[in-house]
């Protein structure tokens, strides 16, 4: 059986559920989930996990706008053992503003700078998570492992 990480940072709520909902989609898969926030994972933790996945909400108008308990995970990721690991990133935004999502490119480009192997789209939600994409999302997240 797969076994998956998925850690998220999230602040109003959104994110969170998502996360939950990735959760399900996988374990509707057989793959074994542990789902964590972030504030209780460091870049030691990644480790040990056929796949991790990386959610994270972005609001506000600079191009990386982190959230942020996901900040000191993010500026530690060059300690995580990630090489040749695959990855995915998900997160919540509001298209409103001018970068939609910009902590989920950041994540995704600092992935693959260290050598990770991003799988599949990233998932950029605007505003309220919806389960069935999501669903959906997992699922095609899922069957490429």
């Amino acid at each position: 059986m797969s076994k998956s990480l998925i850690v998220y940072g999230s602040t109003t709520g959104n994110t969170e559920t998502t996360a939950e909902y990735v959760a399900e989609a996988f374990e509707n898969k057989e793959i074994e989930v542990v789902l964590k926030n972030v504030t209780d994972v460091g870049a030691a933790d990644l480790g040990g996990y056929d796949i991790v996945l990386f959610g994270c909400s972005t609001w506000g108008e600079e191009e990386i706008e982190l959230q942020d308990d996901f900040i000191p995970l993010y500026d530690s990721l060059e300690d995580a053992d990630l090489k040749g690991k695959k990855v995915s990133v998900f997160g919540c935004g509001d298209s409103d503003y001018t970068y939609f999502c910009g902590a989920v490119d950041a994540i995704e480009e600092k992935l693959e700078k260290i050598g990770a192997v991003v799988i599949g789209d990233s998932l950029k939600i605007d505003g309220d998570p919806e389960r069935d994409p999501i669903m959906d999302w997992g699922g095609e997240i899922a069957a490429k492992l």
